[in-house]
């Protein structure tokens, strides 16, 4: 299950919060299509980046919810799908080395007396910014949580929406609830490493990719692993843990399941959270911005693009966040750079720019 786009470069031990707060050109908070390629065009600029995001990868919704499905309005690209995209976003990107934080979310964000910005994340990291863009999304992604009265207690240690540390699961019994592409993929990766694998879902639908459908089917059928239609409406506790699941079937019937782990995957919602506490000005739970020449909301020096944003006209398209991304990014070197005036290059022509991307200029006769 690991991708390349799980592990980019994250924060090394030296940014950790105990070593003090982590002086930053630009904090970008959201690390989804727009987050990403607002990197690139800051790197243009000579911005260097830290990205946050409250996922343990990068992608942001186009890898959450569709990492196989098709996208079909990205410019020069016929279609690709998510992970395609989140692929190319993270090598486009990668000669101006981001620093990723991931797996935490901002929870303050605040004037400083010097005009810059202090952030503190939940896990504690602290940075001091010259500018801050939010690329949010729709807000910071939970998972949908199972409705079972008193499993919560179990989570984190038997109950999981996550999968962080597979190997924990190895030899273990398996319950695996949901029937999206996550739920299917870690079934399959399950099979052959756990003692046993039984997926549950309410429907004999399954909203996965047809491969993996397919191959799953065939499990079962040799009796590699087992799926179930039904809901997990009830759990028996043994000794302190979480012995066996009650799954109510389709058919009338409940059924116990042995378990040791319980895996959930019911997709994700998506929640503002602290970004309602910032004192940004807000419309219909967006950020207005105050300005479409920079993106800037009514904070200088804070900009918002992507879906997190509202304007007259906005149209929520990745093919929108990516113009956002760019003009906002003369907008914050104005904040990096206050002393230098800085001039439209193009990719094709800059010497400076083919430095800065660690390519060679071409000679035209």
């Amino acid at each position: 299950m690991n991708t390349p786009y799980d592990t980019p470069r994250l924060a090394r031990p030296e940014f950790r919060a105990e070593h003090g707060a982590i002086e930053a050109d630009a904090v970008i908070v959201g690390a989804g299509p727009v987050g990403l390629f607002q990197v690139f065009e800051l790197g243009l600029l000579d911005i260097k980046a830290h990205v946050i995001d409250s996922l343990s990868a990068v992608g942001g919704q186009c890898m959450e919810l569709y990492p196989d499905k098709p996208i079909y309005d990205i410019p020069a690209a016929p279609v690709l799908t998510g992970r395609e995209l989140t692929d190319n976003l993270l090598r486009q990107i990668a000669p101006f080395e981001p620093v990723f934080h991931l797996g935490q979310e901002v929870t303050t964000l605040q004037r400083r007396a010097d005009r810059r910005f202090d952030l503190e994340t939940s896990l504690g990291a602290r940075f001091i910014a010259k500018t801050v863009i939010i690329a949010a999304g729709v807000g910071a992604f939970q998972p949908r949580k199972l409705k079972v009265a008193g499993i919560d207690r179990f989570e984190g240690n038997q109950l999981f929406y996550r999968v962080k540390h597979p190997e924990r699961f190895h030899g273990r019994q398996l319950v695996i609830c949901g029937g999206g592409d996550s739920a299917l993929d870690w079934a399959l990766d399950f099979v052959g490493k756990a003692e046993s694998v039984v997926l549950v879902h309410r429907s004999e639908s399954l909203r996965a990719a047809p491969a993996s459908i397919a191959k799953m089917k065939a499990l079962c059928e040799a009796q590699a692993m087992q799926f179930i239609v039904g809901q997990v409406t009830g759990f028996d506790v043994q000794g302190g843990r979480l012995s066996e699941v009650k799954v109510a079937g389709a058919d009338g019937v409940t059924r116990r399941v042995p378990v040791d782990v319980l895996m959930v995957f019911f997709g994700l919602l998506p929640m503002l959270g602290p970004i309602v506490d910032w004192g940004l000005d807000m419309e219909m739970r967006q950020l207005r911005v105050r300005d479409v020449a920079t993106f800037e909301t009514g904070e200088p020096g804070i900009f918002a693009v992507g879906d997190i944003n509202t304007y007259p006209g906005k149209k929520k398209l990745i093919l929108s966040g990516f113009h956002e991304a760019a003009l906002a990014a003369f907008g914050a070197a104005a904040y990096v750079f206050p002393d230098r005036k800085v001039h439209m290059l193009y990719t094709t022509t800059s010497p400076k720019i083919h430095k800065l991307l660690g390519v060679e200029t071409p000679v035209f006769d």
